[in-house]
């Protein structure tokens, strides 16, 4: 019995190194699934992501945040909004100015309640949590890359859930969210 199960033990843990990737096998499949997704292969680009997600612990941490990026623009494109959300809030994580993850964010949680009529929405308290999870994120992208939209957007979801303060005190947030504003991933400065 006692042989028997060393023996499995053995066989589950070079199973296991088998199976894992060295940081170069991970960084060289990321190239892959960089170059994938620039010449907007998403097919191919989701196949290499996928593959990578077990080891991304092994990619430098500027590196990883990338491929968050990229991943969640992935599973955008696929409509798979949660997916998206996931990797969009860990690229909001590591860097929390990234206004352009922070816009995606604001869109995919109201993606479900933007397009009805003021007439059929129903403001109720799932209603009430997905504004509330998506203004600061729009916020912080209206503040950083203003546009007409994006702020109408946001004044109409104050008013449907009937905050006039969020709404009175909006330009004193955005001037203050406009500090600090990256608008591409790259290697932070010291």
């Amino acid at each position: 019995m006692l042989k028997k199960t060393i023996f499995i033990l053995f066989i589950l843990i070079a199973g296991r190194t088998v199976c894992a990737q060295t940081a170069d096998e991970v960084y060289d499949k990321y190239v892959d699934f960089n170059e994938a997704f620039l010449n907007a292969n998403m097919e191919k680009a989701m196949t290499l992501g996928e593959q990578i997600l077990p080891d991304t612990a092994k990619l430098k941490p500027g590196i990883r945040t990338s491929f968050y990026n990229f991943m969640a623009q992935v599973y955008e494109g696929d409509q798979q909004s949660g997916n998206a959300i996931l990797y969009y809030n860990k690229v909001v994580a590591a860097r929390p100015n990234f206004y352009v993850a922070h816009r995606a964010l604001g869109y995919l949680y109201i993606k479900d309640i933007s397009g009805k009529p003021a007439n059929e929405v129903v403001v109720n308290a799932a209603y009430i949590s997905k504004i509330k999870k998506a203004l600061p994120h729009l916020e912080k992208a209206q503040a950083c890359d203003p546009d007409d939209q994006t702020l109408n957007l946001i004044k109409l979801l104050y008013r449907n859930i009937k905050d006039q303060h969020g709404i009175d005190t909006l330009p004193t947030r955005l001037i203050q969210l406009n500090k600090n504003c990256e608008d591409i991933l790259s290697p932070p400065t010291p």
